[in-house]
């Protein structure tokens, strides 16, 4: 169902709370080391601004354990600077969420200002679950009191943090429940998201292949469950390859294979039959190092070495599987491709992705680490789409269905 979106709503004067995923990396001196998701989200921040709002960021950044101490490095101070920058606007960051000094600042806020709020998991009720809230009354309240002052701050809420919108955090789902009678709408990176995920499943063009790898099966079982009826094919990459061959009674030398999931592999394989196509070969290793002695093997591992990486038979054949294709949607390396030379097949599919667009192919990346494989190779920006949820990506091509979005008013 289409939600409302930032640019149907009017804003000026008004103070709208504007949840945005700001979860950044950052190196030991405390810079920003990639700063794409604060790019992708400067076009729902400029539209509330040149509608004459007065904003309110609000963003989680990592996972700050509650000591003073160490999370000083969780600050989000070094993307309020940087906003600013990109803004060509102060904005100034509050100490806190909640609380006086909060409301004092949020209060001074004029026309087409811009302040952002303290890291939301500096607050614990923040990543307080539903589910362990029904069972505990205290961490309901707590939960609720957090977002319930977090929404007196605000007469407009917007979400353009796709990143967690699987998630029922108290600034993704409390916060907009409590506000409902107030205008509530979804910002133009998730309204993107939502196009080309949503598109290229539910009606793509064909052939449509799904790539899929990374290490465990286990996290890709509903992808496989829910596209195996939709797809044409999935190719299989990565270290979850060696729980297929496990299951299928081959040997996998010291490769990673959940051996609790070989039942689920065989159950995958009838599933989708035919569709999904396991590597014919390997690039194995003893170890995991740069420069390392490798051997290429069969689909059957060789004793004391593990598979790192798809092969040169496999590349080749998924190269010709995509270059037919007309939809595409990738998720998860197919090797350990932080460490050469274990990351040749993962840019060999990179490049074919950015060839076959060119081509008018529609090619979507799932986020996480198919994100930064394709932010290594330079080629983000010639594939249709990089999403900027992992975890969000994935549950959205399960079907699951996200209540932060369901808390969002319908157009």
């Amino acid at each position: 169902m289409a939600k409302k979106l930032v640019s149907d709503i009017d804003v000026q004067g008004k103070r709208v709370l504007v949840r945005l995923d700001f979860n950044v990396p950052l190196n030991d001196r405390g810079e920003i080391t990639d700063d794409r998701r604060i790019v992708l989200a400067l076009p729902t921040i400029r539209r509330l601004i040149d509608g004459e709002g007065r904003l309110i960021l609000i963003s989680h950044l990592g996972r700050p354990k509650g000591n003073p101490d160490d999370d000083k490095k969780f600050s989000l101070a070094p993307v309020a600077k940087h906003l600013s920058d990109l803004l060509d606007c102060k904005v100034r960051l509050a100490p806190g969420c909640v609380g006086p000094e909060v409301e004092v600042i949020v209060s001074s806020l004029d026309d087409s200002q811009v302040c952002l709020l303290e890291n939301l998991r500096f607050n614990k009720p923040e990543t307080i679950k539903d589910k362990k809230a029904k069972d505990d009354p205290s961490l309901r309240q707590a939960k609720d009191d957090f977002a319930r002052r977090l929404a007196s701050l605000a007469d407009v809420y917007v979400n353009d943090a796709f990143g967690t919108c699987h998630r029922d955090n108290a600034s993704m789902l409390t916060v907009p429940q409590m506000m409902k009678g107030k205008p509530r709408a979804i910002g133009f990176l998730i309204k993107k998201e939502l196009e080309f995920l949503g598109e290229a499943v539910a009606n793509p063009q064909r052939p449509f292949v799904v790539v899929l790898g990374g290490a465990k099966v286990s996290d890709k079982i509903a992808v496989i469950e829910a596209l195996a009826d939709k797809c044409d094919r999935i190719l299989i990459g990565g270290a979850m390859s060696y729980t297929f061959f496990a299951a299928e009674g081959l040997a996998t030398g010291k490769s990673l294979v959940e051996q609790d999931r070989l039942d689920d592999a065989r159950r995958l394989r009838e599933l989708a039959g035919d569709k999904l196509v396991l590597p014919s070969d390997s690039v194995c290793a003893a170890e995991i190092a740069d420069g390392v002695e490798t051997r290429v093997c069969g689909q059957a591992v060789d004793a004391g070495l593990m598979g790192l990486d798809i092969g040169p038979k496999t590349i080749a054949a998924y190269t010709e599987i995509l270059a037919g294709a007309k939809t595409i949607v990738w998720n998860g390396p197919m090797g350990v491709f932080e460490t050469k030379p274990f990351d040749v097949g993962t840019m060999a599919i990179a490049r074919t992705l950015a060839d076959v667009t060119a081509k008018g192919a529609v090619t979507v990346i799932g986020g996480g680490d198919s994100a930064a494989a394709i932010d290594k190779a330079g080629l983000a920006d010639r594939v249709t789409h990089v999403s900027t949820g992992g975890g969000a990506s994935l549950e959205f091509l399960e079907g699951k269905p996200f209540k932060a979005l369901d808390a969002i008013d319908d157009a």
